[in-house]
């Protein structure tokens, strides 16, 4: 399985049995490196299409992203967040993250799961987004 940590511009690879131990896992992936990069970046570019309603700024932007899975069959498991736990978009976003998944040429399936551990804050934004929120 391949995991790509939100913000890092190279893919990594473990075992589909290794946990998620915040280091840099070795590749044991059988995707091709190069389609491996145009994959992650296809799915980073998609994300980008996602925004939280409420929020003029993409959720990959906004840190909301916390970890990509790319398995070897090409279908990806996202570990995501949501600004608050009773956000209202809550019903909605994970629907629009797995179709925009989906449209990635080369996917073969998309998974989304919510988490709030950890929670959510305004540190994870990239620069782009405080930028864009006026938050300098």
């Amino acid at each position: 399985m391949t995991e790509t940590q939100a913000h890092e511009a190279t893919p990594q690879a473990t075992p589909e049995t290794a946990q998620d131990t915040g280091a840099l896992p070795q590749s044991h992936s059988s995707i091709p490196q190069d389609e491996l990069t145009r994959l992650t970046e296809a799915i980073v570019d998609g994300l980008k299409t996602v925004f939280d309603p409420e929020i003029p700024v993409d959720i990959y932007e906004l840190g909301l992203i916390y970890k990509v899975d790319i398995a070897d069959d090409r279908a990806v498991a996202i570990l995501m967040t949501l600004t608050t736990p009773n956000c209202p978009a809550a019903a909605e976003l994970p629907g629009m993250v797995e179709s925009a998944i989906l449209a990635v040429p080369g996917v073969s399936g998309a998974k989304v799961e919510i988490t709030f551990d950890p929670p959510w804050d305004q540190g994870r934004m990239s620069d782009e987004a405080r930028a864009t929120l006026n938050l300098w």
